[in-house]
């Protein structure tokens, strides 16, 4: 069968090679400008605006003709989506798959609900890929990635918690104390597909310390590695130099976010993905 890959644009990835993949964007709303999420935008002048825009900012998920429209005439679709946690893209997915499905009997189709986002799609999208050019079927595809999602886990360090705050994924409280004398907020993506933080740190240097610190103590041996970031090359070479010395061998990319992980991380963000311990089943 010939199958595509689709991921709302929260994975960071506009392209992969050897598999048919298309990203479907999110947007970034003001009451002045609407920043979609694309390759050709100029996420770094959106980071710019967006610290200056006093207003209020929102974004705003694809909606079910925008997945539809993209699964074209491929015989199996593989939709990823951003955590429905934090996002209607999941639900938007879902009813396009079941009205694709139910108008052609004979193709197929799934959600995946990373119950993350940014770097932590990107491997589950990359996973997808090599099982797609394996051979396998769909259906055992779908196991298979279910599975590898139990491995795979999402960190991050923030310099700001405004955007965060001001779109009710975390408390005024703690955004106000983020950033503050230099405070890092550390965390990560809960079982349940939130925003879960876990440590508050001064300084970049051990905010970097504590992260390598915390993928470890999460069973992290050498296995992949995806750091996406927002204005904060530094840190992610920095970061990546890390995990090099202690596992040489292990794959690490280093890329930019999109608009729309560039929206809630803002500037000195980072996010990670990497491979580790199996996650607890929920009861």
């Amino acid at each position: 069968m010939r199958y595509k890959i689709i991921s709302d644009s929260s994975s960071d990835l506009f392209s992969l090679n050897d598999t048919a993949f298309s990203s479907v964007p999110l947007k970034i709303i003001t009451d002045e400008k609407e920043y979609i999420d694309t390759a050709n935008l100029d996420v770094d002048s959106m980071v710019t605006d967006l610290k200056k825009y006093s207003g209020v900012s929102r974004s705003s998920c694809p909606n079910t003709q925008d997945w539809e429209d993209s699964f074209e005439d491929y015989e199996g679709v593989f939709c990823v989506t951003i955590t429905s946690g934090l996002s209607g893209s999941c639900n938007s997915a879902n009813m396009a798959v079941n009205d694709h499905l139910s108008k052609n009997p004979e193709k197929k189709g799934c959600v995946i609900d990373t119950l993350s986002a940014g770097p932590e799609i990107a491997l589950i999208i990359e996973k997808l890929r090599d099982l797609i050019t394996s051979g396998i079927d769909f259906e055992e595809i779908k196991t298979k990635i279910s599975e590898y999602k139990t491995k795979t886990h999402l960190i991050f360090s923030l310099e700001s918690l405004r955007n965060l705050a001001n779109n009710g994924r975390c408390s005024m409280a703690v955004a106000k104390f983020a950033g503050l004398l230099g405070i890092r907020a550390i965390g990560k993506a809960s079982l349940q597909g939130t925003l879960e933080l876990t440590d508050k740190v001064r300084g970049a240097k051990n905010a970097i310390a504590t992260v390598f610190k915390n993928m470890l103590s999460n069973g992290y041996i050498g296995g992949r590695v995806r750091i996406h970031h927002c204005q904060n090359a530094d840190a992610a070479k920095t970061l990546a130099e890390m995990i090099k010395e202690k596992f040489p061998k292990a794959s690490v990319i280093i890329e930019k976010t999109g608009a729309l992980c560039s929206f809630y991380a803002e500037s000195g963000g980072l996010l990670i993905g990497y491979e580790g311990a199996q996650k607890p089943c929920l009861a």
